[in-house]
């Protein structure tokens, strides 16, 4: 069989209820959502983390945050520490396979020489390596209010720091990507799309405001920047409709955690809380270990070498690295991984889910088992208190966890805490082992 060519396309800080297959009625994401219509459709996938650099360690590296050696949002200077190559990649493990592999847009892991795209895995690298960027100028401002850090020209061409002042950052990851894929038509590749919308700054070009002219205008902006990503997503599958390999493509996509409600996102100098983005009927939001922080939009596309489905068992996004490594005929037992591949689900709907899905983030410790999800510390965001020290709901009938279950079920509740700060000591006895000293002299 024929080895497909591999494409995933993450999305920052897109809510799970930003999308028009995942019921948002005043978005318009026609291309994402035929690619629900005709592919796999995932309802309660989990980001491995509730902010961008730990998540999106996870899913290049199959492991837990933790185990990757990345647990939170990493700096942005350009001596930032961040994932190493000690910790293999996806595309480390693909271009064994004899794929060659690009990155188009957002890295966040790390600035460093040894933690940059090309250094794991990646033969070529098109975009940017800190957290958030002005999509014109495409200086990182982050932090240069309060003194933080000096703003920062960042945009690179694998080695090479180049200018497009007044390009569009997410046209301009699109145009990469699909010169990407026409360069690389001829043989397997795996294309890493990373858009950094819809994270703030809120920019868009007029030509998208338009298509929204009743929304609020906080709205109407986050409206703009995922509607400037669908774009995005129509001109790469287009792209591989044309060059006649579609069918051959294994296509997945998922946003990197849940809308971030900070007031920077603003823009306007105020410091209320942003309401742009939705997580639906979720409690939370970006930060955050309820559902509304982690349960993430997610799709897969195999051309027909899949049966459309909606999928509505749990599984993570770790999952995601032995799927596509298995897809492409290698061996997931050949790294130590904390997902698990879900071929056999995609093919023949066997049962995959886990006994246990866990999460951390700072002070919070969060466990699902079965269909039950304990939060311990947890907070609905990340400027407000602790909502209760354990916080057990029943997501069959309770998804948006708003009853607290832990005193009707003391069993069950200490159980699964038991298990979560179990899972939790391991991470952090093997942090202060293996991956603490990374960070000693450089965050």
């Amino acid at each position: 069989m024929k080895k497909p060519n591999v494409i995933i396309i993450l999305t920052d800080d897109q809510g799970y209820g930003d999308l028009g297959c995942m019921g948002s009625k005043d978005l318009k994401t026609p291309y994402l959502d035929n690619i629900a219509k005709n592919g796999i459709q995932f309802t309660s996938m989990y980001s491995a983390s509730p902010v961008c650099s730990p998540s999106r360690a996870a899913l290049l590296t199959g492991r837990y945050p933790g185990n990757a050696g990345v647990r939170a949002i990493l700096a942005g200077h350009r001596k930032a520490s961040g994932l190493t190559p000690k910790v293999p990649t996806l595309a480390t493990a693909l271009k064994k396979e004899g794929y060659v592999t690009g990155i188009c847009g957002k890295w966040h892991l790390g600035l460093k020489a040894e933690c940059r795209p090309n250094a794991n895995g990646f033969d070529e690298f098109s975009g940017f390596l800190a957290g958030c960027l002005d999509y014109y100028s495409h200086i990182f401002y982050y932090g240069m209010a309060d003194g933080g850090s000096n703003p920062t020209h960042d945009l690179w061409e694998n080695g090479e720091e180049v200018y497009a002042n007044g390009e569009y950052l997410t046209e301009r990851i699109t145009r990469k990507s699909v010169a990407f894929i026409k360069r690389h038509k001829e043989e397997p590749f795996f294309l890493y799309v990373a858009y950094n919308a819809p994270h703030y700054p809120m920019h868009a070009p007029e030509k998208y405001l338009e298509r929204f002219p009743d929304l609020p205008w906080d709205r109407k902006i986050m409206a703009a920047m995922i509607s400037a990503v669908d774009d995005g997503v129509g001109e790469i599958v287009h792209t591989l409709e044309d060059l006649g390999l579609f069918d051959d493509t294994l296509l997945y996509f998922q946003s990197d955690n849940g809308p971030s409600r900070e007031s920077r996102n603003w823009l306007d100098g105020t410091e209320d809380a942003y309401y742009g983005g939705t997580t639906g009927k979720f409690s939370g939001h970006k930060f955050s270990l309820f559902e509304g922080g982690i349960r993430i939009p997610a799709l897969l596309s195999w051309g027909q070498h899949l049966v459309p489905d909606t999928i509505d068992a749990p599984y993570i996004a770790t999952d995601i690295f032995p799927t596509v490594l298995e897809a492409c005929g290698g061996n997931p037992e050949d790294y130590e991984l904390d997902g698990q591949s879900l071929l056999p689900l995609l093919r023949s709907g066997e049962d995959c889910t886990h006994d246990y899905l866990f999460w951390e983030m700072e002070g919070q410790t969060a466990v699902r088992y079965k269909n039950y999800k304990l939060v311990i510390n947890g907070k609905l965001t990340e400027n407000e208190g602790e909502r209760a020290p354990v916080w057990l709901s029943d997501l069959s009938v309770d998804p948006g966890e708003k009853h607290n279950l832990a005193n009707e079920y003391p069993e069950l509740c200490q159980k699964m805490q038991a298990a979560a700060m179990n899972w939790r000591q391991g991470i952090e006895t093997r942090w202060e082992d293996e991956f603490a000293k990374n960070y000693s002299l450089t965050s």
